[in-house]
């Protein structure tokens, strides 16, 4: 039973009120200055569902670690624009920093960024799950994948779409120019174990001004994952590959910052919509809400995939908990903020918002972590 649809009548006129709210552009005088909050799109359903989960993240969200808080505010404040996101914004600003701090210490040397790798890489070594297994299979034989891929790459392009560097910013830009990333995204191993960060890799790669091989590593997605053969993959790896064709298009959009043309992704979108029965019966919630999100992007709001979406995230909503649990029924706060911040940008989605950057949202930048110092934002 769809509770946020059948029991919203007593509350419905204070939904619409709220709504009005939010769609009408209001000033806010704050200590960052003067901001409009953006328009909400959202069925007053789907509304109610949001907010009870808003509602549940946000008056715990500083308990969180500075990188889901991070991932948390980010995200709401590319929606929303709303100023009380800024802290949260500041932490993953700080938690970046930290990280760089750590990396340009070892860039000088081999042992310890080998060192470092090894660690990573033994995380997955005794697990036995279908991803982990991949995983540590694809990436024995390269480890610094785990300094150069996930971790270095990662940290210095979040700081470009802030418009900041590191102050070892060409250092370590130099020690990403040896890694071979070109053979990594079109490998098809590493393709079916890491799908999802190496399209982020491809993205960011062209976004901080390195390397473009977003067309190589499409092609190379392709040709790993055939719609031809969707009937051999095992439930995981129908996952990584619908993970895969989601961050295309999300680094595509800057993670939420600017709109999408369908026809640039056709492929995707026309695969989407084939098979939303397959994604819905066999995926997590995850997965569901960022194929309905991809489709927001492009401005399909009305399309049956962001409907279909739309209901399964609403009905997962557990009310009692205010949350989505996982697949096994667990109501993990922090291991749920993934999943549980997408259903509120499915829910209640707005619009993309450029930033927040040094030039959009100076003062949130006025006192930078240390580390950190401003550059030029590359992000039209």
């Amino acid at each position: 039973m769809d509770y946020f649809l059948n029991n919203h009548q007593g509350i419905d006129m204070r939904v619409r009120k709220g709504m009005i709210g939010i769609a009408a552009s209001i000033l806010l005088i704050t200590g960052a200055g003067v901001v409009e909050l953006t328009r909400s799109k959202s069925t007053p359903q789907n509304y109610v569902a949001a907010e009870t989960v808003k509602e549940t993240y946000e008056s715990r969200l500083y308990t969180l670690s500075p990188y889901k808080t991070g991932h948390f505010g980010l995200r709401m404040f590319r929606q929303t624009q709303d100023p009380k996101y800024h802290f949260a914004i500041w932490t993953d600003m700080a938690y970046i920093a930290s990280q760089l701090n750590h990396l340009s210490s070892l860039i000088d040397d081999e042992k310890a960024i080998l060192a470092y790798s090894m660690k990573r890489l033994d995380g997955y070594s005794k697990a036995r799950d279908e991803r982990s297994r991949r995983r540590h299979a694809a990436t024995k034989h390269d480890p610094k994948y785990f300094f150069m891929g996930l971790d270095l790459l990662r940290y210095v392009a979040r700081l470009n779409e802030y418009g900041l560097k590191h102050k070892k910013d060409a250092a370590l830009r130099e020690v990403l120019n040896t890694y071979d990333f070109k053979t990594v995204l079109t490998d098809k191993t590493m393709i079916k174990a890491w799908a999802a960060q190496l399209a982020n890799q491809a993205y960011w790669l062209k976004q901080i001004g390195e390397e473009d091989l977003v067309s190589e590593f499409t092609q190379a997605f392709q040709e790993a994952y055939p719609e031809r053969e969707d009937y051999r993959l095992s439930t995981q790896q129908f996952s990584n590959k619908l993970y895969g064709m989601t961050h295309i298009i999300l680094a595509d959009s800057g993670y939420y910052q600017k709109t999408i043309k369908e026809s640039d992704h056709q492929w995707i979108y026309d695969y989407f919509r084939t098979h939303i029965d397959d994604i819905v019966k066999y995926t997590k919630e995850d997965v569901i809400a960022e194929v309905g999100l991809t489709f927001l992007l492009a401005g399909l709001e009305d399309d049956p995939v962001v409907k279909r979406s739309q209901e399964v995230i609403r009905n997962a909503i557990d009310r009692k908990y205010g949350m989505i649990p996982s697949v096994s029924g667990d109501f993990d706060f922090a291991y749920g903020e993934h999943r549980n911040v997408l259903a509120i940008m499915l829910l209640d989605w707005k619009q993309p918002n450029q930033g927040p950057n040094v030039a959009k949202t100076p003062a949130l930048y006025r006192r930078l972590p240390f580390g950190l110092e401003t550059q030029a934002p590359t992000q039209s």
